[in-house]
């Protein structure tokens, strides 16, 4: 069964503090620090010989039974803090009111088959037990204890717990008697999901994540967004979380081979390593253009917290020249506006996320970018560097016009990092994507792959096999793995989710559009408050949402519930009225 063990057999010591409790998180991702104060003595019979202001439990009556309807959601004030109140199926639940991700107000979001989504970047809790169900972020939120009486709805609950929106489930630690080893190769949302739910699975072995960067674990879709700020304000977890639940991170460790048949990792350092079970989690590497001029300086892309760093001092007052015009292109566009001489966008496309969110919505946005001064060459490509002493100072593009270029960030996608896999075994797309099942394992029973890398079936289309590059995608896989890494058999169902922020604007984006074949927008492409829907043949298959939340959510939630949208629905004369089927 993998070394797993029932979630009720986790440590315990007879002295329970707040970071060993799993019952909280700081606010920049580190586990909370024991504080001799907070701690709280248990005597031979159970019973506590010392409580704080913290530990002591409070009670307010926040409402009457009949003040909710069933599948309404409330904020209410339990000891002067908030918590969202549900009413589902006639049961009161309690939970935090914020998402752990990024703090987004869930009573703004979607209440459905006993979880909320929330309504910006879908991520989705349990309504009886806070826990996070998918993603992304990589905490779950508190719940609360709720009990009636003669017709009230009581809420009890301690101070602590509505000191952050953040909680840490409770997670085991290692054990000297286990001998087995759980590798993951890879340091981004996958590895560390897998790592994290290993250990709240139980797991007592010991847990290795190895990774070429030089940084934890960070909130890589903030690099493009916030390029420069520091790595330490991006990390998803602090160095004293992975010393309190004895997760190894072995940081600047590039994995150059496995043997499948002894189980075995080797490091470009030449140290190997032997594991029971193996994650491969290693994303993608950025494309670059074989052109003339390629090496010379200033031409970078953007992949960890170092590049975005030096993008972001170098461009200031600078001609700055941005080839791609999708995601990481818009949002480095978006950055640099306000701060950069001039931007200038090249696309191969008519306009902006033509392949991804079509021509209608591309060229909405791209009026918005125009506006604040980004000038765009769509239908082109670069053929030519030109430099000065090494340095870059021009762009020839493809039908001969040169343009100036202190900077050029490539922004053109990313090939999957996986040919340290050659020699491996495994089954590999003719893309070099690791092909997997819905349990995310390979052709080897003991090795599994998750995130940029992974060929696996999409569930919402029966069960053709995709690979999708996004952050939500990657927590998930990350947590599928770690289960059945454990010996569960649980298979891959979520829903692909994505966001961009360019230029003050808001984009979600849910389901998967690969190939569609029409485009129908409801509300107002002007006025930049719209739901696109994405047909192909008579379904419709995801949506992009802009300034109309929770939209995105709800549909996403749609389709997670096994219903399906007709384009014909959509071009009726009530094109919303399927969320009222949720």
């Amino acid at each position: 069964m993998g070394g797993c063990m029932s979630k009720n057999n986790t440590v315990n010591t007879s002295v329970v503090l707040k970071s060993f409790k799993g019952t909280g998180a700081d606010e920049n991702g580190g586990a909370l620090k024991p504080n001799d104060s907070d701690a709280v003595a248990v005597g031979g019979n159970g019973t506590e010989s010392k409580v704080t202001m913290e530990e002591e439990e409070l009670e307010e009556t926040v409402c009457k039974v009949d003040d909710l309807k069933d599948g309404e959601m409330r904020e209410v004030e339990v000891a002067g803090g908030k918590v969202l109140l549900i009413k589902e199926l006639d049961e009161f639940s309690a939970i935090g009111h914020k998402c752990s991700h990024y703090g987004a107000p869930l009573i703004k979001g979607v209440l459905s088959n006993g979880r909320v989504r929330c309504p910006w970047h879908g991520a989705c809790f349990n309504t009886k037990t806070g826990d996070i169900e998918d993603f992304p972020g990589v905490d779950s939120i508190p719940c609360f204890k709720v009990r009636i009486e003669d017709g009230n709805v009581k809420v009890r609950t301690k101070k602590k717990q509505l000191q952050s929106h953040k909680r840490i489930k409770k997670m085991s630690v290692r054990s000297v008697e286990n001998k087995e080893t759980f590798v993951i190769i890879g340091g981004g949302a996958a590895g560390l999901v897998c790592a994290e739910t290993l250990r709240q699975e139980g797991f007592l072995g010991r847990i290795v994540v190895a990774t070429k960067e030089k940084y934890l674990p960070y909130d890589r879709p903030k690099l493009s967004k916030a390029m420069d700020g520091p790595a330490d304000s991006i990390q998803l977890r602090k160095e004293d979380f992975f010393q309190v639940y004895d997760i190894e991170v072995k940081l600047g460790h590039e994995v150059v081979s496995i043997d499948t048949g002894v189980n075995s990792v080797r490091f470009q350092d030449g140290d190997s390593l032997t594991y029971e079970k193996l994650l491969i989690a290693t994303g993608g590497r950025p494309r670059t253009l074989d052109i003339p001029g390629s090496d010379l300086k200033n031409i970078c892309s953007l992949r960890n917290p170092d590049d975005a760093n030096y993008i972001a001092q170098l461009g200031i007052g600078k001609n700055v020249v941005i080839v791609g015009s999708s995601f990481i292109g818009m949002e480095v566009a978006s950055f640099f506006s306000g701060k950069a001489a001039s931007i200038t966008v090249i696309g191969r496309g008519s306009v902006p996320y033509a392949a991804t969110l079509g021509e209608q919505v591309g060229s909405a946005i791209q009026k918005i970018a125009e506006e604040k001064g980004v000038a765009f060459n769509m239908n082109s490509g670069v053929k030519e560097y030109k430099g000065q002493e090494g340095i870059l100072s021009s762009v020839v593009l493809s039908d001969n016009e040169e343009i100036p270029a202190d900077l050029c960030v490539l922004g053109i996608g990313v090939n999957p990092a996986t040919d340290f896999l050659q020699e491996s075994g495994l089954k590999r797309s003719e893309t070099n994507n690791v092909v997997v099942d819905r349990f995310l394992c390979t052709s080897n029973p003991n090795v599994y792959a998750a995130g940029d890398i992974a060929q696996f079936p999409l569930r919402v289309l029966n069960d053709v096999s995709v690979t999708i590059g996004h952050w939500q995608i990657a927590h998930y896989h990350g947590r599928v793995a770690a289960l059945n890494m454990c010996g569960n058999e649980v298979e891959t169902e979520t829903v692909p989710f994505f966001w961009t922020a360019v230029f003050g604007k808001n984009i979600r984006f849910a389901g998967y559009n690969h190939g569609f074949d029409d485009v129908i927008i409801s509300g107002s492409l002007e006025e930049l408050k719209f739901i696109a829907y994405y047909a192909r043949g008579d379904n419709i298959v995801a949506v992009a949402t802009l300034n109309s939340d929770p939209a995105a959510s709800k549909f996403a939630e749609f389709l997670a519930s096994g219903n399906r949208l007709r384009k014909s629905e959509i071009t009726s004369q009530e094109p919303e009225s399927w969320q009222s089927r949720l």
